[in-house]
């Protein structure tokens, strides 16, 4: 709790710059990682992470010191050239484009090692230090540092801003920017413009090697919680800011535990909990959405047995035994015998002893199972031209899911019948 206190206090002048810098860095990350994501360019950012090493070699080489700026600029420049490269060698040869991405994700970041062994072996004493570039060093941020990461941040946010409804719609419909008149290519050379420099701000914290993570990683567990582009790009900048803002109290509680490293771990584990558990999207969502969609139409299935039943009798509120039940349709008996007992709670049935019938509620909803299945028989046969002996298995699945406004269209539209296509009497309510 004393920790807590006093990272959060910012009283460190320290912490200050570590805080703000890796926030700011994470958070334009994200929110140009989020176009990044959804024009399927992911792999982009990883090339242009490991391409900018040569970079801040050779910028290092040219200024004989770790300027910052300079390390940038030439990070800059050679990440801009990778991704030239990568277009280059896919229009002009039969390479794809992943076997592109990744030929010159490994011939840049292998030039960039070769030129940082030879700047180590030079005897420089300025290149102390230099290899945190590799793997990022948030605890080295200095004001001076926090000066050129929020302009950058802001050029970043800035420039999102003016364009992006025109980055929303290429990446969702590109034929239709360009016939629009959006000039996409344009558009494709500003936003690379803008993973570059993405990149090129978070390396400094995060390194070359983890870059890649910070820029698709929040978007990916943002594309989970909403189907909203400007509520994504929020959710994938929150997100970027917590890991920037977890990774650097990690680091502070812990010395010994290298910031950049923390924030790609707790990104992930964001990414992790959003893939499982997001409402609607998440993987337990989803199995219980199946599940519970699964027990429905056991239900209604099973009350559509009951009123088949009561047709050929001529009476509905007979009581059924159960191997009169399982006679009638072909169903699991185990699964049968837990679907009536969830019917007698919701007193759609009554139950007596080894024998169940329909209660009034449960007729109701049986008539109208029924009658959706037959309408949407009739309307097959009606408007679809198909074959009334072809027509049963589509209805069984459709008869679930027809709400009453549909249900109530359905009738219009055929003339509210009397009659299904097997000439069966469709059921009113």
């Amino acid at each position: 709790m004393h920790s807590l206190i006093d990272f959060f206090s910012f009283s460190d002048p320290n912490v200050r710059y570590v805080v703000v810098g890796n926030v700011l860095l994470s958070a334009s990350a994200a929110m140009v990682g989020a176009f990044i994501l959804l024009q399927k360019k992911a792999l982009v950012g990883d090339a242009v992470s490991h391409a900018v090493l040569p970079g801040i070699c050779a910028a290092f080489l040219f200024s004989g010191s770790k300027n910052t700026a300079f390390m940038l600029v030439g990070a800059f420049i050679t990440g801009w050239l990778a991704l030239v490269a990568i277009d280059y060698i896919t229009a002009k040869s039969k390479i794809k484009k992943d076997a592109a991405i990744g030929l010159v994700l490994s011939v840049f970041f292998g030039v960039g090692m070769v030129m940082m062994t030879y700047i180590q072996q030079s005897g420089n004493a300025a290149q102390s230090g230099l290899d945190h570039f590799i793997f990022g060093k948030a605890a080295t941020l200095i004001g001076s540092d926090l000066i050129i990461f929020s302009i950058l941040a802001a050029v970043l946010l800035v420039v999102v801003g003016l364009f992006f409804k025109a980055f929303t719609l290429v990446a969702f419909d590109r034929p239709y920017a360009q016939a629009l008149g959006y000039p996409v290519r344009k558009l494709d050379l500003l936003l690379t413009s803008l993973t570059v420099l993405a990149v090129v701000t978070g390396i400094t914290a995060v390194g070359v090697v983890l870059m890649a993570a910070m820029l698709i990683t929040p978007a990916a567990a943002a594309r989970y919680w909403t189907d909203n582009i400007r509520r994504m790009v929020g959710i994938a900048v929150a997100f970027g800011m917590f890991a920037g803002l977890a990774g650097a109290y990690i680091s502070y509680t812990a010395p010994s535990m290298p910031t950049g490293p923390w924030m790609v771990v707790v990104s992930s584990a964001i990414a992790f909990f959003s893939f499982f558990f997001a409402p609607r999207k998440g993987i337990v969502p989803k199995l219980y959405t199946q599940r519970r969609n699964q027990r429905i139409i056991a239900e209604e299935n099973t009350l559509k047995i009951f009123y088949h039943l009561g047709e050929r009798t001529g009476h509905f509120n007979g009581m059924r035994h159960f191997n009169e039940l399982t006679g009638a349709r072909e169903v699991d008996k185990p699964l049968l015998e837990a679907t009536l007992k969830r019917l007698v709670a919701q007193k759609l049935l009554i139950s007596q002893g080894d024998q169940w019938g329909l209660t009034d509620g449960g007729w109701r909803k049986a008539t109208r199972v029924v009658r959706l299945h037959r309408l949407w028989e009739l309307y097959l046969t009606s408007y679809m031209n198909i074959a009334a002996d072809h027509v049963h298995d589509d209805a069984e699945t459709i008869e679930h899911i027809l709400t009453p406004e549909l249900e109530r269209e359905l009738e219009a539209q055929l003339g509210y019948p009397d009659k299904d296509p097997h000439d069966t009497e469709i059921p009113k309510i």
